[in-house]
């Protein structure tokens, strides 16, 4: 029939793969034969003339009555139509509804009674449900306490002991080889996703001899540790006479008169240039106080040509004897020195950078400083000690020599994941270190690897029972520390751009155990609170708890890239022997020979580092899990009132801006914090709005072209910016004037 024909064409035409669904077509097969019964109907004349009517009006020009061009959208008008427009239609034609249409009926009620059915057994099935297994309460705060204290209580003191002593039993090979062996036994631990990461990186090592000083008017050479060079005391301690030195020195040899700078601040230089010309002579430099890097960045301005750097005595707690023993600094201020500012991966650019600075750098002990100064070995009178200071008179000339080869090597990070379940792409990461390149034979290293493997096993042990952190952890043990935290930069440094974005807090294992007398935790300003909370947390079940000291100052080790270059919060807990302050910090830049502080002998039972595992764990997974991060806003704006007070300069509007950061940071707290820390009240994305404010906090604090070795949260900053300037005895071209102040303004809005 006409119908017929007019839908297979359609269906040709379109080639719809949605047309020659088999479900379709019986449709329009049970269409075709309502339409047969419709056409049998009496009233089919009714719908001839319809249909006569609706032809004619859209095919004027043909006088034939033909069905076939009929479209869907002309075609003649059903009987729900006719009823609507005709209500005596039912009256005119009544008949039994069609077959199809009861059975349809049937089958419609069929449906939905075992609709009904199924739903009601459904809520039978719940209700059954909720009353065996109660639902979770909205919050996962009363529960978290508990998963941290099943997790910290698996760190214990003789595993890391062992842990401790695995690590020791390592012979003394490359970097690649221990690496390999730390990321074997994290796996034997369970962490699954563990890789290792090499860079190819230039490194300053000591040479085939030990460096000499030279006392020109005796004749007299003394090693760096004091004593006379001859050899038999070389072959004696030819290690620790090797790796006396500063890496990345100038090189060659200098003669020329000693002069005492003490601790090389801006004061002792400005004292000593209006007494005598320093060109190319040597310093005589005291370790602490400030940085070295940015001490040495004035003495090579003020034009010294080399430094003899050692520790005061007085400067050391009293438990402790290195006035006989020298060691070594790194001049590196972060990365490999060939690829300053970007990755050493394959393809990088790389410039030949055979020292860092032009001074020749060379640390020695105190009791050869004692010698050089002409002073009696015995400087401590009724339990007082008297400073190291040069005599009113007296003039030496010395010869410096070192030598110092560099070249390129291979160092290795170990990097593993613990993938979040609910934020994978927000990263908390804890950060050790390993021995590199066999270069010093220190024991720190495996003290702070044993800690973070102590951690990864009690993790691990969680997971294996279904628990995930709902940020994703990075556990990372890295290479090159002492020549500048080399492995920890080129990482960062080649995923600068993923870790700016998702990296939360950063939380460091750097020589946790260098003393077993004090505490010493250190936070940026919006981690102080946690960390304060978290010694708080594992006092609970012991009589005797440390007091909240925690500081800013600047923290040691790899962490430097992260707070730095990326403006990531960071924390760390040690133990020390010296009393917190700002001065101590810096005294830790030099390493001493390993058998001066050996880690069994100041923790025997291991309980120190237990504590420290702890701490560190406490914070990390607080971080992790807690669905709003535990930053305190407050505690940044007070940290910069904090630096501001005192400062020389008074700058009104930079107490403004303070004073407005402190009101804003207080609303921001009391207004946005607190209700997002009520579980009724904590919507997601309000809560991720949140977390993205408060991880961005401490990234507005960056400070580009900062003096070298200075964090940009380090309180002296401002301080010693301003006193090097005043050391500037010359002032600035004129045509260079306005730039420079213009620059000043700018940097000052930044720092605030």
């Amino acid at each position: 029939m006409a119908y017929h024909k007019v839908n297979a064409d359609q269906r040709a035409q379109g080639h719809s793969p949605y047309l020659d669904n088999d479900e379709l077509q019986a449709t329009a097969l049970e269409l075709e034969w309502d339409m047969e019964k419709e056409l049998e109907e009496p009233g089919f004349d009714h719908f001839r003339l319809d249909g006569a009517v609706q032809h004619h009006l859209g095919n004027s020009q043909s006088p034939d009555l033909d069905l076939e061009p009929i479209q869907p959208s002309s075609s003649p008008k059903g009987r729900f139509q006719r009823l609507q427009e005709d209500p005596d239609y039912i009256s005119h034609y009544t008949r039994q509804a069609p077959k199809s249409n009861r059975w349809n009926f049937f089958q419609i009620l069929k449906v939905f009674c075992t609709a009904l059915i199924l739903f009601i057994f459904g809520i039978l099935i719940g209700y059954y449900a909720r009353k065996k297994c109660p639902s979770p309460s909205p919050s996962q705060e009363p529960n978290n306490a508990h998963i941290y204290h099943e997790i910290l209580k698996e760190i214990k003191a003789e595993h890391i002991q062992q842990i401790y002593r695995d690590l020791l039993q390592f012979p003394r090979e490359d970097d690649v080889d221990i690496a390999m062996k730390i990321l074997l036994q994290w796996r034997s631990q369970g962490l699954e996703d563990v890789q290792l990461v090499n860079y190819s990186v230039l490194l300053d090592l000591p040479g085939s001899s030990s460096n000499t000083v030279t006392l020109k008017n005796s004749g007299e050479c003394f090693y760096p540790s004091g004593q006379q060079c001859n050899t038999e005391t070389k072959t004696l301690h030819s290690r620790d006479l090797l790796y006396s030195y500063a890496a990345y020195s100038a090189k060659g040899t200098l003669e020329a008169e000693l002069v005492d700078v003490q601790y090389g601040t801006v004061a002792d230089l400005i004292r000593i240039q209006a007494i005598t010309n320093v060109t190319k002579k040597i310093a005589l430099l005291k370790l602490g106080q400030s940085p070295l890097l940015y001490k040495l960045s004035l003495l090579e301005d003020a034009g010294f040509g080399g430094v003899l750097l050692y520790v005061d005595p007085c400067d050391l707690p009293k438990t402790t004897d290195l006035t006989d023993k020298a060691f070594m600094v790194s001049l590196n201020g972060g990365g490999d020195p060939s690829t300053p500012g970007y990755a050493s991966i394959d393809g990088s650019y790389r410039q030949n950078r055979l020292n860092l600075t032009t001074l020749l750098v060379q640390p020695i002990s105190a009791v050869l400083a004692k010698k050089l100064i002409s002073l009696p070995d015995n400087t401590v009178q009724k339990d007082r000690c008297i400073p190291l200071q040069w005599p009113a008179s007296g003039k030496k000339i010395i010869s410096l020599n070192i030598q110092s080869v560099t070249t390129y090597k291979t160092i290795s990070n170990v990097i593993g994941y613990l993938k979040g379940a609910i934020f994978p792409d927000r990263y908390v990461i804890v950060g050790s270190h390993h021995n590199s390149l066999n270069t010093y034979s220190g024991q720190e290293w495996a003290s702070s690897t044993a800690v973070i493997t102590a951690f990864i096993q009690a993790l691990t042990m969680k997971v294996k029972k279904g628990w995930r952190p709902d940020r994703t952890i990075v556990l990372c043990s890295w290479g090159g520390t002492l020549f500048g935290n080399i492995g920890s930069y080129e990482w960062a440094e080649d995923l600068k751009r993923v870790l700016q974005r998702n990296v939360v807090a950063y939380i460091s294992l750097h020589n946790p155990v260098t003393g077993n007398s004090t505490l010493h935790p250190v936070a940026s300003p919006s981690l102080q609170q946690l960390a304060t909370e978290s010694q708080s947390f594992q006092c609970v079940e012991k009589t005797r708890c440390p007091g909240s000291n925690v500081s800013s100052v600047q923290i040691q080790g790899d962490s430097d890239y992260f707070i730095n270059h990326l403006g990531v919060p960071v924390t760390q807990f040690s133990y020390e022997n010296i009393k917190t302050s700002e001065n101590s910090s810096f005294l830790s830049e030099a390493l001493f020979p390993v058998h001066t502080t050996k880690t069994e002998e100041l923790d025997p039972s291991f309980s120190l580092h237990e504590t420290i595992a702890k701490l560190t764990g406490q914070v990390t997974l607080q971080i992790a899990n807690e669905p709003v991060l535990p930053f305190n806003a407050l505690d940044i704006a007070l940290e910069v009132q904090n630096s501001l007070k005192g400062d020389e300069v008074d700058i009104p509007q930079l107490l403004a801006v303070a004073s407005r950061l402190r009101d804003t940071a207080e609303l921001f707290q009391s207004d946005e914090m607190r209700p997002a820390n009520d579980p009724k009240e904590r919507a997601p994305i309000r809560v991720r709005m949140l977390n993205d404010v408060l991880q961005s906090l401490e990234k507005s604090f960056l400070i580009h072209r900062t003096p070298p070795g200075l964090y940009r949260q380090h309180k002296h900053l401002t301080k010693m910016k301003h006193a090097t300037k005043k050391c500037q005895q010359q002032p600035p071209p004129l045509e260079k004037r306005k730039d420079y102040s213009g620059y000043k303004g700018v940097k000052e809005k930044e720092d605030s």
